[in-house]
């Protein structure tokens, strides 16, 4: 049996990129998107106990945000968006350094992104859903969200119209440095 997923680590420290193999055939596809074991043995060893799904119209950004107690791991469902972490951790060599890709659901790639740093995603398709494990559950009193636009992080999103924004997501401040 070939691996179920390949691991890819990325410029922030304890990032990666999860590539599960898809077996394809005139039925359509299968992948397992999540396996304890799998995983663990990736380096991915949090008890996931939270699981979101979002759905957002093309042009939805929505982020940046974090907390120091949640590491995610996330995938596209369905449509495609420009997936993005920023590392929030102070201490951190890699603080205010951010990576982008592009998720689609056709090719299953996740990314997991380390507690303390924050994500965010730019819909590129109508009806893009977002499916998110999370190893903390959701507490507001932790969440933390900086703005998407920060200069000092300078993301390069691949915006064809300003963005669709939540009214917290638009108050987001910068970045605090240490």
């Amino acid at each position: 049996m070939q691996q179920a997923v390949k691991v890819e680590t990325l410029p922030i420290p304890g990032a990666l990129l999860l590539r599960p193999h898809i077996f394809t055939d005139e039925r359509g596809s299968f992948r397992e998107s999540f396996s304890v074991e799998r995983y663990a043995n990736a380096g991915i060893t949090e008890r996931f106990v939270q699981e979101n799904v979002s759905l957002s119209r093309y042009g939805v950004l929505r982020g940046l945000h974090g907390d120091p107690r949640m590491s995610k791991i996330v995938q596209v469902l369905a449509g495609q968006a420009y997936d993005v972490i920023v590392d929030a951790r102070p201490g951190s060599g890699t603080f205010g350094q951010w990576y982008g890709c592009d998720l689609r659901a056709d090719e299953g790639t996740q990314v997991y992104i380390p507690a303390g740093c924050l994500h965010g995603f730019l819909s590129l398709a109508e009806g893009t859903v977002l499916h998110y494990l999370q190893s903390a559950l959701y507490d507001p009193s932790t969440e933390f969200g900086v703005a998407w636009n920060d200069p000092t992080i300078g993301i390069a999103w691949p915006l064809a119209t300003p963005p669709i924004l939540s009214a917290k997501d638009a108050a987001n401040p910068p970045l605090r440095r240490p």
